[in-house]
């Protein structure tokens, strides 16, 4: 993969984390399908609207598909289960190699990196851990830190004040359009990672 990076003078890098830093979107939709399935829904969830949604917490994910298909749900609960189903699966991650190694170039060359997820923060965290990224990222934010999710731009304005770094001089590093809406609503140049290989 050839990541196609603006010209800028960049002092900070913000990364998003499932479909940019590690290939876990495919994971992440057999997990909704299935929690979708066992909450009403009898069909397979619809991909294309799954992939639109990459980066929106996933509360309100829960709430999106279940408004969609017409579906009674219990937020909570969809949710939870959707997040154990996911957990089942975690064995079968893998790192996007040209991101994370983009990251450790910058790590080495003094720059500082963080991550901005719409995932819940324990379910980022074991990720990272699991992934051997957890060092590598020293400022990781997710929606419990915000008011507002992605495409809001709260997370990526977080992340570059705990960086110490102007939003302005921040590159984002995203798959989904939430994500790169909110990195353009915080003023960052962005970079769009395939997250569908």
């Amino acid at each position: 993969m050839k990541l196609d990076i603006p010209a800028g003078d960049f002092a900070g890098y913000i990364f998003d984390l499932d479909g940019t830093l590690v290939d876990t979107m495919p994971l992440h939709y057999r997990a909704w399908n299935r929690a979708m399935q066992h909450a009403g829904l009898k069909e397979e969830l619809d991909e294309d609207m799954f992939y639109s949604l990459g980066g929106v917490p996933s509360r309100r994910v829960a709430k999106i598909f279940a408004d969609h298909h017409g579906l009674k749900v219990d937020v909570e609960n969809v949710f939870h289960r959707k997040e154990a189903l996911f957990r089942e699966l975690r064995a079968e991650m893998k790192l996007i190699e040209a991101v994370v190694a983009f990251a450790r170039q910058a790590v080495k060359q003094g720059v500082p990196v963080s991550v901005a997820s719409g995932g819940p923060r324990d379910v980022v965290r074991h990720t990272l851990e699991l992934m051997h990224l957890r060092d590598l990222f020293p400022v990781v934010v997710t929606p419990e830190d915000v008011a507002h999710g992605k495409p809001a731009p709260d997370l990526f304005l977080l992340a570059a004040k705990r960086m110490k770094v102007p939003p302005a001089q921040c590159l984002v590093f995203e798959d989904a359009e939430p994500g790169i809406q909110a990195a353009g609503a915080a003023g960052m140049k962005w970079v769009r990672v395939p997250s569908r290989r």
